[in-house]
Formats: C-alpha cells, sequence, structure tokens
C-alpha cells in the first residue's frame, strides 16, 4: 500500500508557513518564497550500428538551477551579512577568494515546525535586490536573494 501525502507528512496538509534559510548551521532568516529547487539530468544518445529498433539513452551532466529566495523587508541583517562576505571589504579580506558553504532551506508550518528539509553543497550568493521605494505605492517592501549551489539532497534529522 502506498502512503498517502497525509500519512507522509504526519497528518499535516503539505502546506508551508514560511521557508527557513541556514548557513553552516547559521539561520540566516525566513522566506515566503523558494524557486529552484530542481534537478535536471541531460540525456546522452549513442546510435548503435546494426541497431535500427532504438537508440541507447544515457544520464548525462546534472544541473540545478539558482535558488531565489524572496521576503519582505525585515530588521535582522544576517542575510545582508552573509551576502556581503563575497563581495567588498569582507571579501578582500579572504584574499579575494569565495567561501563556498553548505545551505539548506526548511519548510516550516504555520505553527513552527519543520515539514522537510533539503541540504545544498557549496553555496554562494550570487544577486541581492534590495526594495523599490516609491511614494506613489503601498506595495511591500521586498528583498530577494539568488544563490548558486553543487546539488541538493534530502536533509536528515
Amino acid at each position: 500500500m502506498v502512503p498517502s501525502d497525509r500519512e507522509v507528512l504526519g497528518g499535516e496538509p503539505t502546506t508551508s508557513g514560511w521557508f527557513l534559510f541556514e548557513v553552516d548551521g547559521v539561520e540566516i532568516g525566513t522566506f515566503r518564497e523558494v524557486r529552484g529547487l530542481e534537478l535536471t539530468v541531460d540525456v546522452e544518445t549513442y546510435v548503435e550500428g546494426g541497431q535500427n529498433g532504438f537508440v541507447h539513452r544515457f544520464p548525462g551532466t546534472m544541473r540545478w538551477p539558482n535558488l531565489v529566495f524572496t521576503r519582505g523587508m525585515v530588521a535582522s541583517d544576517a542575510l545582508f551579512a552573509w551576502v556581503s562576505s563575497s563581495a567588498g571589504e569582507s571579501f578582500a579580506a579572504n584574499g579575494n577568494r569565495l567561501v563556498r558553504s553548505t545551505g539548506a532551506v526548511t519548510a516550516i508550518n504555520y505553527i513552527g515546525e519543520r515539514l522537510r528539509a533539503w541540504e545544498f553543497d557549496n553555496v554562494f550568493a550570487v544577486r541581492w535586490t534590495g526594495p523599490e521605494f516609491s511614494v506613489d505605492t503601498e506595495a511591500q517592501l521586498v528583498e530577494e536573494l539568488e544563490i548558486a549551489h553543487n546539488g541538493f539532497r534530502a536533509k536528515t534529522s
């Protein structure tokens, strides 16, 4: 018998209140949206002489898109402090070497329970976008973080 989603996640619906992002075990912040949790495997083909019924297909290179995190502005500077470690004075202080870390994304429900987590290898920030300011709109101030990585796996407790 195949378990339903409700059984797999302890009877809770598979929705999340927010997503926690951590780097090397340090909480960077919570986000309302995370995009890019995806894996694509290229397919290599090989045509065998004399075999006209099919083409051999083999797995090729694995690819992971960048992760993009979105949230409203918060008072904490943890995100910006981590992003600045790969640019400016912090980057220069490290001999202009990029420090890659282990990142983790955890889906958290509305009452604060951790639902599911993924761990990412060799993460580093590639883009941070701050809020757009305008007195002509009442839109929420939003910041966005984009990170690169070299693959992920389910995170165990």
